[in-house]
């Protein structure tokens, strides 16, 4: 079980720290301690000294000095507010909010309580009338960045992605304690308790706040079941950082919800998930939990449609488009306790055939023909590890002149009809990655399958398009054209890519999809 009371200490201990650097100084200062004053003068004058020789430096931190006073920090901490609050972390944005305003209030009433003057050097650059201990620049940057890399250790997954992330965050830190010595405007001991005071905040608010989402998951109001719950858990190791810490997690959130211990599969290279959900429904899983990409969960979801067994989706992978469309968190520890404690939703499920496609295919998402999917292929895997779905965008622009492709399709067993498109996308939900509306009129529980064809004359034609998408204007012509049916046919005159919920499934000339409806059980937020 993750060691909670283990972070608790720590947090302790990061707190304890950073108040007795506070108080030691706050003394220090008080008292008007020579060494400290004799350190604050040399350091001060050196660095300013420096700054007079070198115009350049001179400029920049006045520059990062004007980039980081009060109004653009409460711009800054009502932005990152705001977008937390958008993407329902709410309780991140109360918190954020909470720590910066409570490290201004500090800040204000340390300065007025010590009223320490500005230090004064012989060649003036800049002066200020306000008092300097402690820097209300050096206390607004720690907290701010600290509450970044808070946010960052929570909802960034991949670790490269993350580490740089925080050393951004520590960077900038540093540069901005730095500009207000080198401006001339606070000694070193002013931006130390400047950092103190803003980690004291951060670190003592989160031993009693946990900005983490928490469950939406209502209480049951009857008796608690006393029968045994049977869960699976089918993981794709490739896509956890930490196989053992997601195992004992699930392990211990399973036990406070009731379940027993989890049976675990284990996905291969050469079995995505087939034979281990079968596995998990034959010995009587009670719900199974799939952790993995798209592909992972696609290939879940479809051995379990029918058998009246939920689906329980802990997102892992680049697109995690299922998801996104089922609003299911992304944040690991939320979407395990959707998984376990949510309420059943029956969507769709959409069975698929062509040339060169197995038997028994299926997508939960969307498939497609052309464009979209030599976007899919093309997306390089070592760039998805490292940035995410961003290597799509990448592929993107490779395959941007992708050319058109004469297709027929056939709805619901109709006639034939001709177009030419650069892809042709079959959608079994609406929004794609950062909630791109393509098929906004797309339902997941519907019974009904909405078909897009894009096919732009040229390269600049590109832009009213995704403007067209994006404000979805409901307009169809011959570059955007949208059809509905349960049943799809799409015929090519060539071997075009192709794609199913994001994985390459090679090229051909054919694509059947038809709607079954109401197939699969899975897991949402009450």
């Amino acid at each position: 079980m993750r060691n909670y009371a283990s972070i608790r200490t720590r947090l302790l201990a990061w707190a304890t720290l950073s108040l007795s650097v506070l108080v030691t100084l706050s003394v220090m200062v008080w008292l008007e301690w020579q060494p400290l004053q004799d350190l604050d003068s040399a350091v001060g004058d050196s660095a300013a000294g420096f700054t007079l020789r070198h115009p350049l430096v001179l400029d920049v931190v006045e520059l990062v000095d004007t980039a980081f006073r009060i109004i653009p920090f409460a711009i800054y901490t009502v932005g990152l507010a705001v977008a937390l609050f958008v993407r329902n972390h709410r309780r991140a944005a109360f918190w954020t909010v909470g720590v910066m305003v409570g490290t201004s209030l500090t800040t204000y009433v340390l300065k007025r309580v010590f009223q320490r003057d500005r230090p004064v050097w012989e060649d003036m650059f800049a002066s200020l009338d306000t008092f300097a201990f402690p820097s209300g620049h050096a206390s607004g940057i720690a907290s701010l960045m600290a509450v970044a890399t808070v946010l960052t250790l929570m909802l960034v997954r991949r670790r490269d992605l993350r580490r740089t992330l925080i050393t951004a965050w520590v960077l900038l830190a540093v540069v901005v304690g730095a500009d207000r010595v080198l401006l001339g405007v606070h000694t070193i001991s002013d931006v130390v308790a400047g950092y103190a005071v803003g980690l004291v905040w951060v670190f003592g608010s989160l031993m009693v706040y946990d900005p983490a989402p928490r469950s939406k998951v209502l209480q049951p109001l009857s008796s608690p079941d006393l029968r045994s719950k049977q869960l699976a858990v089918v993981l794709n190791p490739a896509k956890v950082e930490n196989v053992v810490a997601f195992k004992t997690l699930v392990k211990w959130m399973a036990a406070e919800s009731g379940w027993d211990e989890p049976e675990w599969h284990e996905t291969r290279v050469d079995d995505t998930g087939k034979s281990m959900a079968e596995a998990a429904a034959v010995a009587g899983a009670d719900m199974v939990l799939v952790c993995g990409g798209d592909g992972t969960v696609r290939t879940v979801c479809a051995e379990l449609a029918g058998t009246g067994i939920p689906v329980g989706l802990v997102p892992a992978g680049t697109g995690n488009l299922l998801a996104r469309n089922l609003g299911i968190p992304l944040y690991l520890q939320t979407a395990i306790d959707v998984a376990l404690n949510g309420q059943d939703r029956a969507i769709d499920l959409v069975s698929v055939r062509g040339d060169g496609i197995a038997a028994d295919e299926h997508f939960m998402v969307m498939g497609g023909m052309g464009f979209d999917a030599a976007i899919m292929e093309g997306a390089n895997e070592q760039i998805k590890a490292k940035v995410g779905w961003l290597a799509y965008v990448v592929s993107a622009l490779r395959n941007l002149m992708f050319p058109a492709v004469r297709l027929e399709i056939s709805m619901d067993d109709g006639p034939f009809t001709k177009h030419r498109a650069r892809t042709a996308i079959v959608g079994n939900v609406g929004y794609l990655q950062a909630g791109i509306p393509l098929l906004p009129d797309a339902s997941i529980d519907d019974g009904v399958l909405d078909v897009v064809l894009v096919s732009p004359n040229k390269f600049l034609s590109w832009l009213p398009l995704v403007v067209r998408v994006l404000s979805k204007n409901k307009r169809t012509d011959a570059a955007l054209d949208r059809m509905t049916g349960r049943k799809v046919s799409i015929r090519a005159t060539h071997d075009t890519p192709r794609q199913l919920d994001g994985d390459s499934i090679g090229a051909g000339k054919e694509l059947h999809a038809e709607c079954i409806h109401g197939r699969l059980l899975v897991r949402v937020p009450r």
